[in-house]
């Protein structure tokens, strides 16, 4: 599809990790056409002051690649208007770039909520402020429907977000979210950082993901500067990786038990959490991990103890985890809560592109891991977990499946970690150059773009969150079942706030 599409257009030659092309608005045309009919998946669409990029994904090939179309008087065409997935990217950038998308089904704003002193902030300095609009939530019609707003403030410890449901009864016929209200500028404040200060902020961009994100920017900075890092460090990152994945994916099943009013799993599943946060803490210094993966390498390399301490986590995961999968499976009020509810379609999931255990619950089989494989995923596969009932159940599962497979890939990798140094100076280059990377998070893929200019600052990078394609889908989930199911299914999805927000 890319060969039909592109033709013979030369590719970029600074943009590294995957093939970068510049386009016409011809062709920007035909790549909405595929993206309607399926033929390929959007990844992720952004702007720079003069260009509007999106990247994409062919399943058949395996490939992926950057399309780069310049931008005329302001204006581009809309992607969003042949494939909806792109409205809320493409709302998002008419806010940060003032850039007008012709044809963009929906121009309320997305991510200014009226309270930033200046508009399009990324747009060449930015637009004087005026007044916002009223925002005006989606109508829907029928007999005896009201609204039941929820947010943004809410009554946990939790990052707001504004959920406004339309129920006939009990039974919702219509979520409509509004989120951006911890949006915190994360791409203004790395334009201009240097390659050190972007890591320590690409590591906040969502806190419980922030291995993911420094892996994502560390590999996009490598790649631009045709660096390699050593093979200790490669594994040690995957390491953190599925360390992390492990860390999270307990806690969310115990979440996810504790909303359907099982509280004895909560507890179990937060003590195991406890104990691979622990073990993360002795191997690396550091609980999540934060900081330890920058461009170059690692910064934190185990000592034997340190190691000793991740495989004792292991044997416990193994002896006392299949027990909560039994518990799980055998208690029935739980599975009349979980079984069933908040179905996402194969078809949904496949139009939306939705990674992670969103996507693979509903039979989309993609994991950044397996289908486009970085090192050390390249010499040791690690197993694709999946389902296709597409509800909470599943999507339980598929975070089942994956803590079993993340404990035995982390068990061969232990055994089998090379030697040797963690972390080697980069030596920028003398001309800019960028790069493409996505990696494989606990909640899907993330994907980083990155410009570096030739004496090392960052020019340009480009954060996308899983959560971008997830949050819709659970708009979608919620509708035909009862308001008091929406906690189960919003846990079932743990959508990041401020990983969308950026």
């Amino acid at each position: 599809m890319f060969k039909a599409l592109f033709g013979e257009l030369a590719i970029i030659d600074a943009h590294h990790g995957c093939a970068r092309v510049t386009v016409d608005s011809a062709i920007w045309r035909g790549i909405g056409e595929a993206l309607r009919e399926g033929k390929i998946d959007l990844l992720s669409e952004w702007a720079d002051d003069r260009i509007l990029h999106c990247a994409l994904y062919e399943a058949k090939t395996r490939q992926a690649c950057v399309a780069s179309l310049p931008i005329t008087a302001g204006k581009a065409p809309s992607l969003a208007v042949f494939h909806p997935p792109a409205i809320r990217l493409e709302r998002a950038i008419t806010d940060l770039f003032g850039i007008s998308l012709v044809g963009l089904p929906d121009s309320r704003p997305w991510l200014d909520h009226g309270n930033w002193p200046v508009q399009a902030p990324l747009g060449g300095g930015g637009l004087p402020f005026t007044a916002p609009r009223p925002y005006t939530f989606l109508d829907a019609v029928g007999p005896s429907l009201h609204q039941i707003p929820v947010g943004p403030v809410h009554a946990g410890i939790i990052e707001p977000g504004h959920f406004r449901f339309t129920a006939s009864g009990e039974t919702v016929v219509r979520l409509e979210e509004r989120l951006g209200y911890v949006h915190r500028g994360v791409e203004k404040l790395l334009n201009g950082a240097s390659v050190e200060e972007a890591a320590r902020i690409v590591g906040r961009a969502s806190g419980d993901s922030t291995v993911a994100y420094s892996l994502a920017f560390a590999r996009a900075v490598e790649l631009a500067f045709d660096f390699a890092p050593s093979s200790r460090a490669v594994w040690l990152r995957a390491i953190m990786a599925e360390l992390e994945r492990l860390a999270n994916h307990l806690g969310d099943i115990g979440a996810i038990c504790n909303d359907a009013a099982f509280s004895m799993m909560h507890a179990e599943c937060g003590i195991l959490r406890e104990l691979t946060l622990r073990a993360c803490d002795q191997a690396f210094g550091h609980r999540l991990m934060m900081d330890r993966i920058v461009p170059g390498g690692v910064r934190a390399d185990p000592t034997r103890a340190g190691v000793d301490a991740l495989l004792s986590l292991l044997r416990a995961l193994r002896e006392r985890f299949p027990e909560l999968i039994e518990l799980y499976v055998n208690t029935a009020s739980l599975q009349d809560r979980t079984v069933g509810t908040g179905v996402v379609s194969e078809a949904l999931a496949s139009e939306f592109a939705a990674g992670g255990y969103v996507g693979r619950a509903s039979g989309r089989a993609f994991d950044a891991r397996e289908a486009l494989p970085y090192p050390p995923y390249d010499v040791l596969p690690i197993q694709v977990a999946l389902r296709k009932e597409g509800d909470v159940d599943a999507r339980v599962w598929v975070r089942i499946l994956e803590i079993q497979h993340s404990v035995a890939w982390l068990d061969a990798a232990l055994h089998s970690l090379p030697s040797g140094d963690v972390l080697t100076p980069l030596i920028p280059r003398h001309s800019a150059s960028e790069a493409t990377t996505l990696v494989e998070g606990f909640r899907g893929d993330v994907l980083c773009h990155v410009r570096v200019g030739g004496h090392g600052p960052i020019e340009r990078c480009h954060l996308r969150d899983p959560s971008w394609f997830q949050w819709p889908l659970l708009e979608a989930a919620i509708d035909g079942n009862i308001v008091a199911d929406f906690p189960l299914c919003n846990k079932s999805f743990n959508c990041s706030y401020a990983g969308h927000d950026l």
